[in-house]
């Protein structure tokens, strides 16, 4: 895919991350999390990190893991990419790149424009920040998104992306209003929690190509 980056988050079944990959999806996203509907015990995401190709990242989402956790899931599961969606600090993100090499992305919930203002901290210590919206029974996953007007004029101090609330039938609207190098989705193309629909995840990716 060319263009806007599309990441599939929250992928638990082979014939769904096929469905992603197939989209012309960038990035695929398995969840470590066990309070998630998502979440993937280590050897299952290992397995379906098997399947991507080598065209797309595999992106392994964990939230405030304790750092033995952090290396087991790291060994485990391989990923090209280990997003942080806790309240993880610059200096571990910048820690966990020295030491291991991989790219690291912090979720930043975007509340007002000050919440905008604290992505200046990640710069040089993350890879890319995504920008979702407030946590509300989980850190994110929860079909809500935040004031895209926010991101109007502002400059962004590293590579970033936005999450929150994107589906099939707004994410088009979400890159022409934000300028979104990187769109971001994972109930925006379920089902039910937890279960994703194939066709949604290829309208999705249909949408972001086209916008």
């Amino acid at each position: 895919m060319t263009g806007t980056l599309v990441k599939i988050c929250g992928l638990s079944t082979p014939d769904t991350l096929a469905a992603a990959v197939q989209a012309g999806a960038s990035h695929v996203g398995l969840v470590h999390f066990a309070k998630s509907p998502r979440h993937l015990a280590l050897a299952d995401a290992a397995r379906l990190r098997a399947l991507v190709p080598g065209h797309v990242k595999a992106v392994l989402l964990v939230v405030n893991p304790a750092r033995d956790v952090l290396a087991e899931a790291v060994r485990t599961v391989a990923p090209d990419v280990v997003q942080f969606h806790g309240g993880e600090a610059p200096d571990a993100l910048a820690r966990f790149r020295s030491e291991t090499g991989i790219a690291a992305w912090r979720a930043m919930a975007v509340k007002d424009a000050a919440s905008l203002a604290e992505v200046a901290a990640f710069r040089g210590a993350a890879d890319r920040v995504l920008l979702d919206a407030p946590a509300s029974a989980l850190p994110g996953g929860n079909g809500a998104r935040f004031d895209w007007s926010l991101l109007a004029g502002w400059q962004a101090p590293l590579p970033w992306g936005l999450a929150g609330g994107l589906t099939p039938a707004n994410v088009a609207e979400a890159i022409r209003l934000t300028a979104a190098p990187l769109v971001d989705t994972s109930s925006g193309v379920e089902r039910s929690p937890g279960i994703k629909d194939v066709d949604k995840i290829t309208a999705f990716c249909k949408a972001a190509r086209q916008a």
